[in-house]
C-alpha cells in the first residue's frame, strides 16, 4: 500500500524551471495563451509585456522581437478600427433618431385616438379652420372648372380640325366641279375663316386652362401643403401638451421632476413650431385669396370676350381680345401643314 502511494507521488512530480519556480504544463500553456492575447490585442502599444504573478521581475518578459510582426499588424489595423468606430457612431445616431421618431409617433397616435373617441382636448382656431374648409371646397370646384375647360378644348380642337378638313374638301371639289365651282368655293372660304377664328379661340381657351391649372395645382396646392404641415404640428403640440399635463398631476419625486423638465422643453419646441406654421397658413390664405381674385377676374373676362366674339363672328374683336390679355398664338400651320401644302 505504501509503495503504491509513493509510486503515485513520483509520477506527480512538479517540474522546476530554470529560475527555480514550480510551474505546471497547463500553467505554461495558459500563460502563452494570455501573452498571445495581450500581444495581439487592439489596445497594446508597449514594446514589451510583463506577465506578473509567476515569479520574479524578470519572469515572463516577452522580447520586442517576438511581437514585432503583431505590432505591425496592429498599426495596419488602425484604419479599419476607425472605420468600425465611424460605422458604430452612425448606427447609434440612427438608433437615436428611430427612438425619437417612435416616441413621437406613439404620442401623436395616442392623441389622435383620444380626440377621435372624445377623451382628449384639441386646439382649434375656428376662424382659421373655416378658411381652410372654404379653400378645400373652392379647390374642388375649380378642379371641376379645369376638367370641363379641358374637355371643351379637346372637343373644340376636333371641331376646328373637322372644319379644316371640310374646307380642304370643298376647295378640291371647287376645282374639279366647274358647274359648282362658286358654291364649293364659298363654302371652302367660310370653313377656312371659321377654322382661323377657331384657332384664335383655342389660343384663348388654352391660356385660360393654363392659368386655372397654375392656380389650382400650384398655388392652392402649395397652400394646402402648408396646411397639412400645420395640422401635423397641431397634433404634435396637443400630444406633448397632454403629456405635460399628465406629468404635472403625477408624483413630485426627483425622477418625475426630470421627466417633467424634459416634457416642458419638448412642449415649448412643439408650441413654437405650431405657432410659426399657424402664422404661415394665415398669411398664405390671405395672399391666396388676393391672387385668386386677381387671376380669375382676368381669366373670366378673357374667356367671356373671346367666346362672345367668336360666336358673333367678329374676327377683329376676337383678335383684339387676345392682344388685350397678351395671349400669343402659334403661327397658323406651325403644327401641321396647311391645306395648300397638302394638295
Amino acid at each position: 500500500m505504501t509503495d503504491s502511494i509513493l509510486s503515485k507521488a513520483a509520477t506527480m512530480e512538479i517540474p522546476i524551471n530554470s529560475n527555480g519556480d514550480s510551474r505546471t504544463a497547463e500553467e505554461d500553456s495558459l500563460e502563452q495563451d494570455l501573452q498571445q492575447v495581450m500581444v495581439s490585442g487592439p489596445n497594446l502599444n508597449e514594446t514589451s509585456i510583463v506577465s506578473g504573478g509567476y515569479g520574479g521581475a524578470a519572469e515572463g518578459i516577452i522580447p520586442t522581437s517576438s511581437i514585432k510582426a503583431p505590432s505591425m499588424h496592429h498599426s495596419n489595423s488602425n484604419p479599419s478600427m476607425m472605420s468600425e468606430e465611424a460605422t458604430r457612431g452612425v448606427a447609434v445616431e440612427k438608433f437615436d433618431s428611430m427612438k425619437k421618431w417612435s416616441i413621437n409617433t406613439y404620442k401623436c397616435t395616442k392623441q389622435m385616438f383620444s380626440e377621435r373617441f372624445g377623451r382628449g382636448t384639441k386646439t382649434v382656431d375656428l376662424e382659421l379652420e373655416a378658411q381652410i374648409d372654404v379653400l378645400r371646397e373652392t379647390k374642388m370646384k375649380y378642379e371641376r372648372i379645369l376638367r370641363l375647360a379641358r374637355e371643351l378644348t379637346n372637343h373644340f380642337y376636333n371641331m376646328v380640325q373637322t372644319q379644316q378638313a371640310l374646307g380642304d374638301t370643298f376647295a378640291d371639289l371647287s376645282q374639279k366641279s366647274p358647274e359648282l365651282q362658286d358654291e364649293f368655293g364659298y363654302n371652302a372660304e367660310t370653313q377656312r375663316l371659321l377654322c382661323k377664328n377657331g384657332e384664335t379661340l383655342l389660343g384663348a381657351i388654352n391660356f385660360f386652362v393654363s392659368s386655372i391649372n397654375t392656380l389650382v395645382n400650384k398655388t392652392m396646392e402649395d397652400t394646402l401643403m402648408t396646411i397639412k404641415m400645420y395640422e401635423i404640428a397641431r397634433l404634435e403640440f396637443d400630444a406633448y401638451r397632454a403629456d405635460l399635463e399628465e406629468l404635472s398631476v403625477g408624483p413630485r419625486d426627483a425622477a418625475a421632476m426630470v421627466r417633467m423638465e424634459i416634457a416642458q422643453q419638448q412642449y415649448q419646441i412643439q408650441k413654437d413650431k405650431y405657432e410659426r406654421l399657424h402664422s404661415d397658413v394665415s398669411i398664405k390664405l390671405k395672399f391666396l385669396e388676393e391672387n385668386k381674385v386677381k387671376v380669375m377676374h382676368k381669366q373670366l373676362l378673357l374667356f367671356h370676350n373671346a367666346v362672345s366674339a367668336y360666336f358673333a363672328g367678329n374676327q377683329q374683336q376676337l383678335e383684339q381680345t387676345l392682344r388685350q390679355f397678351n395671349v400669343k398664338l402659334k403661327p397658323p400651320g406651325s403644327d401641321k401643314p396647311s391645306w395648300l401644302e397638302e394638295q
